[in-house]
């Protein structure tokens, strides 16, 4: 390995794709960006355009390339990372998608979500697949796919279509799409399905019959650090190794180096997700936690873990950005904070996709309360940056609670942790020191990580520890009766969230 020797990661995320280029010492040499489009057809529902993402894809590793002002041969290996549970379902003949990707956020599988859980109830196939029957996971978006798409059903039974989250689909092209495509998912995102069994690590054929889904839709499941395959001929990294994946929050654990059992991290992107590494052991939460693959490295036992997952959280403040106009850019939420000493009253419970984590309540809506003629925009900001410090506390309560163990302190990470404001309001209300480390782009650098192991990049984790350095650390500094007054009142504001959607509501 020389000093020109890099891997380059692809996060593709909710709102936009990446490509970043990492050296040994797991910094950042260049990066490409661009963001796709949210389509929103409906109320509920979320979606993507495949081909959009694709195309993305290969843009942004040419710009990360051409920053970088270097080739392929200096490229060991591609990690992917990617939105765990957004479904790409489409035409192995053609490549094209049948319809568009259904994002994680999308709630309108929920008929179908009810009709599983007739015989059951939503924890139906939780001892097995370690999750809830929600809308949240890929499995409901497949099925919602092969009933309302004309044709589908009929091509699935015959064998032409292909289902996979979006690390599949981008594998599958950058492999060669329909000349010889990979079609291979890891542990980590094959355990958002629903459909795969925490034990063996593979498909489960009887959920897969109560779904209905073909098993010939689905990828093989693989480690989350081997060669899955090399990129085609016709790409900028033609022959480069792709040697590692992992879900975004999965990666994310993996880039701050929590790799043993006990340790966790809380990412704050377009929502939150808080993982605590329970090592070779499944543990099975008994407050509202999803179990899940931590990763596996080759053919070395898998790690599991909790997870607390929140839906909205960064989407929030894009939603006062683009919905309301209240702010111009997303850094500006923090100078309209400045300019109000507290939340004035106000509390803002961002359920726009149901409650997640630890409630899972499908018909939950948003709800913003405690308002009074002296609430101006600047208390509504404070109060949307303050839900996500308030749901992460209820998060870390329930990880807490199931684990046994206290955190003594959170590393976090994602675009949010650039908010001093929001950092601050966080160790105070869970009462611990909150760190962060020097490189924030974890997601990214964890996916790296994983395909550099596979390739002998890294040869250990110690090297992988090694790079690991904080940044900065925020304490706590709130009187505890103040802290406790106002988890009290957010508690409240939640219960006004229930029940909302019946009927004649959705």
């Amino acid at each position: 390995m020389s000093d020109t020797d890099y891997v380059l990661a692809i996060d593709q995320g909710t709102t936009s794709t990446r490509a970043i280029i990492f050296d040994h010492s797991g910094s950042i040499v260049a990066t490409g960006q661009k963001e796709h489009e949210q389509i929103f057809p409906r109320a509920g529902w979320v979606e993507h355009d495949p081909a959009e993402i694709w195309e993305n894809t290969r843009e942004v590793i040419g710009q990360a390339l051409s920053r970088a002002d270097i080739t392929r041969h200096n490229i060991k290996a591609v990690g992917i990372t990617n939105q765990r549970e957004t479904a790409v379902v489409w035409d192995k003949t053609t490549g094209k998608a049948v319809y568009n990707a259904i994002v994680w956020q999308d709630t309108r599988t929920q008929p179908i979500v009810d009709r599983l859980a007739a015989d059951g109830g939503v924890e139906r196939f939780k001892p097995i697949v370690g999750l809830p029957l929600a809308t949240y996971f890929s499995g409901t978006k497949v099925v919602w796919i092969l009933e309302n798409v004309e044709g589908a059903r009929e091509k699935a039974e015959a064998g032409d279509l292909l289902f996979g989250t979006t690390d599949t689909w981008v594998l599958w092209n950058l492999t060669g799409g329909t000349d010889g495509g990979v079609h291979v998912t890891d542990v980590t995102n094959a355990s958002r399905t629903l459909f795969m069994d925490l034990e063996t690590l593979q498909w489960r054929d009887d959920i897969l019959e109560a779904f209905d889904v073909p098993k010939s839709m689905l990828p093989e499941i693989k480690s989350s650090s081997e060669v899955y395959g090399t990129v085609e001929a016709s790409s900028l990294l033609r022959e480069v190794p792709i040697a590692g994946i992992l879900g975004d929050q999965q990666a994310a654990t993996f880039g701050q180096a929590a790799f043993d059992q006990g340790e966790s991290k809380n990412t704050y992107g377009t929502g939150n997700f808080l993982i605590f590494n329970t090592g070779e052991e499944i543990v099975h939460s008994k407050n509202g936690l999803l179990t899940t693959l931590g990763y596996k490295l080759g053919d070395a036992a898998p790690h599991y873990a909790l997870e607390g997952s929140i839906a909205v959280t960064g989407s929030l403040i894009q939603w006062l950005r683009d919905n309301l106009g209240m702010i111009g850019s997303a850094p500006e939420v923090e100078e309209l904070t400045k300019t109000v000493d507290d939340n004035g009253g106000v509390y803002f419970v961002p359920a726009f996709s149901g409650l997640f984590a630890p409630y899972w309540r499908s018909d939950a809506r948003g709800a913003l309360v405690g308002l009074t003629r002296y609430v101006n925009k600047g208390h509504i900001a404070r109060a949307a940056l303050e839900a996500t410090a308030f749901q992460t506390r209820e998060v870390l309560d329930a990880v807490n609670a199931d684990s046994g163990v206290d955190l003594t302190e959170l590393k976090v990470d994602g675009g949010m942790t650039a908010n001093d404001a929001l950092m601050q309001f966080q160790a105070d209300i869970l009462d611990v020191p909150v760190v962060r480390p020097v490189v924030a782009e974890t997601t990214a650098l964890g996916a790296a990580y994983a395909a550099g192991l596979a390739v002998g990049f890294w040869e250990t984790l110690d090297d992988l520890r090694a790079n690991w350095q904080e940044d900065k650390r925020w304490t706590p500094n709130i009187d505890a009766d103040e802290r406790d007054r106002t988890l009290r009142l957010w508690k409240k504001a939640v219960t006004k969230t229930f029940d909302w959607v019946d009927e004649d509501v959705n």
